[in-house]
């Protein structure tokens, strides 16, 4: 895979690493990784890992991520033109798709790797397997600007996402590509190669704002397919048009931010200019619809309020004003957190959050990181399911690292470094017991849920070391 060192790096991960995790396995606490074995009951609080099993249970995860990067790294195949980024093993469950969200995190990880090996070799690969993957989106666009969320080799929209109905219900591709042309830029120290693409952007922006947008400025899912966190019960089920998702909507704010910086660097400034405003009014929305000051926490709303007294009751005089443009669904996702993860949550905001939500145990709080739902909602459920798949509970590794990364940001460093290790912890158990990763987990004993040899996202817990 590479030229500089790989067989004596691995055959140190072998040694020190396996070696070590080894005996942290015997220093038992009751945690994945420290001697009782997945499927057991842990307790949500207990001591940190050492110093010596955390490195173990870091280095066995990098060995793992560095054997299989190349099966991430798909060539030139089929409609795909360019070289482009897999989310799971040759062979597995998405392994000859591309899909929208998944390519950012999938990229992020292997650039991560990329540093912490010292592999140049793999570091210049991910950069043109993330440029193409970009470029791949973005040649399948359609006039109207919308792009599909996945592209299989064989098919440029299988999802249906570029009908062209007016307005069109099904979704397109999430709002990550400013996100992802920010990142490929930042790696490869060059942003020239997005002067050509930049007006397809913004081209993607305006068909979100032209058949997504709500009255009250948020963006609304069109049905319930691909929505990331895929059923989501603020989501899933409910009509269309009428859920400003805060999983949708902190994407938005965040690439807006990010098309913006580039904008900067490709000396655009009326197009930087005005994508700044759309970020600060995107998040002055969120603030004033999402934030709920009885619970101290973020919700999905519901934009179908809608006075209809001059429509039902004709001539008779209308009275009290409808003061109120949408209503919370207090339904307690994990999606809550995203403000944090986007730096837009103030610090008291943020101090609710972690001391009311995601510190306590009989919600979010679980012994190998964040519930998915909260566990007193109704609907929470552990069952395993394909499709959609499921977000009631099971801890997913994109679910700890958003809220990781948004205790980071105000200064956390305690919750965050735990919330780290128990991570840590749960990958490397599985990696131990199945030689793979999984794609979800039970939140109590770590049980994986589905889909083995699923990569994607789980390589975030190295931006977690």
């Amino acid at each position: 895979m590479n030229n500089f060192s790989r067989r004596n790096f691995l055959a140190s991960m072998a040694i020190t690493g396996v070696a070590a995790l080894g005996d942290a396995v015997q220093q038992s606490d009751g945690a994945p990784g420290t001697g009782v074995p997945v499927g057991q009951p842990a307790a949500a609080r207990r001591a940190p890992l050492s110093p010596a099993a955390r490195k173990a249970a870091a280095q066995k995860l990098l060995a793992y991520f560095h054997k299989v990067a190349p099966q991430l790294l798909r060539p030139a195949q089929g409609i795909l033109r360019h070289p482009s980024v897999s989310p799971s093993l040759a062979g597995k469950a998405y392994s000859t798709q591309l899909w929208d969200w998944d390519t950012l995190w999938t990229s992020r990880g292997l650039f991560r790797l990329a540093h912490l090996t010292g592999d140049h070799n793999l570091l210049e690969k991910v950069r043109r397997h993330t440029q193409g993957s970009l470029l791949n989106f973005l040649e399948h666009q359609a006039e109207t600007g919308r792009i599909p969320i996945m592209i299989a080799v064989d098919n440029p929209d299988p999802l249906g996402c570029l009908i062209k109905d007016c307005p069109n219900y099904r979704n397109q591709a999430k709002p990550v590509f400013g996100q992802l042309a920010l990142l490929a830029a930042d790696q490869m120290g060059d942003v020239r190669w997005l002067a050509p693409q930049f007006d397809k952007l913004l081209h993607f922006y305006e068909s979100w704002e032209l058949g997504n947008q709500s009255k009250i400025g948020l963006l609304v899912w069109g049905d319930d397919v691909g929505i990331g966190d895929d059923n989501d019960p603020t989501t899933f089920g409910r009509p269309f048009f009428s859920s400003a998702n805060m999983l949708l909507n902190s994407l938005y704010y965040q690439d807006l931010r990010a098309a913006a910086e580039v904008a900067r660097r490709l000396d655009r400034p009326h197009d930087q200019k005005r994508l700044a405003r759309q970020a600060d009014e995107q998040g002055r929305r969120m603030q004033e619809y999402c934030w709920d000051p009885r619970d101290r926490f973020y919700y999905t709303v519901d934009v179908q309020c809608k006075d209809r007294r001059a429509e039902l009751l004709p001539g008779i005089p209308e009275g009290m004003p409808m003061s109120w443009h949408c209503l919370p669904l207090r339904i307690q996702m994990f999606t809550g957190f995203l403000p944090m993860w986007c730096s837009l949550a103030t610090p008291q905001q943020a101090a609710d959050l972690v001391q009311l939500h995601y510190l306590n145990d009989k919600t979010f709080h679980a012994a190998y990181g964040v519930r998915s739902l909260s566990k007193q909602e109704t609907m929470y459920s552990l069952e395993r399911s394909g499709n959609p798949s499921n977000w009631l509970g099971p801890i997913w590794i994109i679910t700890n690292y958003f809220v990781w990364q948004g205790l980071k940001n105000y200064g956390y460093k305690a919750e965050a470094e735990n919330l780290a290790d128990k991570t840590l912890q749960l990958l490397a158990s599985d990696l131990a017991t199945s030689g793979s990763l999984n794609e979800y987990y039970d939140p109590d004993t770590g049980a994986p849920l589905s889909h083995q040899g699923f990569v994607d996202w789980n390589m975030l817990v190295l931006e977690m070391v």
